[in-house]
């Protein structure tokens, strides 16, 4: 069956924790590396919603964004601030390597006013986790049961990497996202792995 054309919009997720600076010296104070996970693998979402109420969750399936690093380069922005550019990959200022945890960064914050504030911020704990920008290539739809009710389940299968994040406030989902309606999907009479390749999601 043929898949649907799915949008060129970036999607954007969050993940808490596993932030911090990585002490080259003795002093850790003088390390301007900033480290953790951007992206982890195989942890299911709470419950989210699409526009017109339809309940789903999501988990990143391991090593799906493996092609996307090896194919394209990646920025880091302040809270996906664009003005606010922290390094990328093609300047190695920006270093990403996919394990089976997840989607590992090591970025070098300029020596900058934005770099002294994200290194300021993060030596206080205010930096709380990271962000990240990606477009889906490939996904599946299946259904799962939580607390007795039965909602679709989407598994990245695999994605581009376009940007992260260090932010302050990380959110995997919020209370509503613009999804495509599952209700849509099914109008379309589409199967539920025929779905896979529609959905289009942004965290707002």
């Amino acid at each position: 069956m043929e898949k649907k054309k799915k949008s060129d919009d970036l999607e954007h997720r969050s993940v808490i924790g596993h932030v911090e600076i990585r002490a080259d010296s003795d002093e850790e104070t003088d390390s301007r590396l900033l480290t953790g996970y951007a992206i982890t693998y195989n942890v299911q979402s709470q419950v989210m919603r699409d526009w017109w109420g339809d309940k789903f969750v999501e988990v990143i399936a391991e090593g799906a964004f493996d092609k996307s690093l090896q194919d394209r380069g990646v920025l880091a922005y302040w809270n996906h601030n664009k003005d606010i550019l922290l390094g990328n990959t093609e300047s190695e200022t920006l270093v990403l390597e996919s394990d089976s945890t997840g989607v590992r960064f090591d970025l070098d914050l300029p020596n900058s006013s934005w770099g002294d504030s994200v290194l300021e911020s993060a030596r206080r704990k205010d930096v709380r986790g990271t962000s990240f920008g990606f477009r889906v290539v490939d996904d599946l739809i299946s259904k799962i049961e939580i607390d007795g009710e039965e909602v679709y389940k989407r598994t990245v299968v695999e994605a581009e990497l376009y940007e992260i994040s260090p932010t302050p406030k990380p959110a995997y989902v919020d209370s509503e996202c613009h999804v495509r309606s599952i209700d849509e999907l099914r109008d379309n009479n589409l199967d539920i792995e025929a779905r896979a390749l529609v959905l289009e999601l942004e965290i707002m």
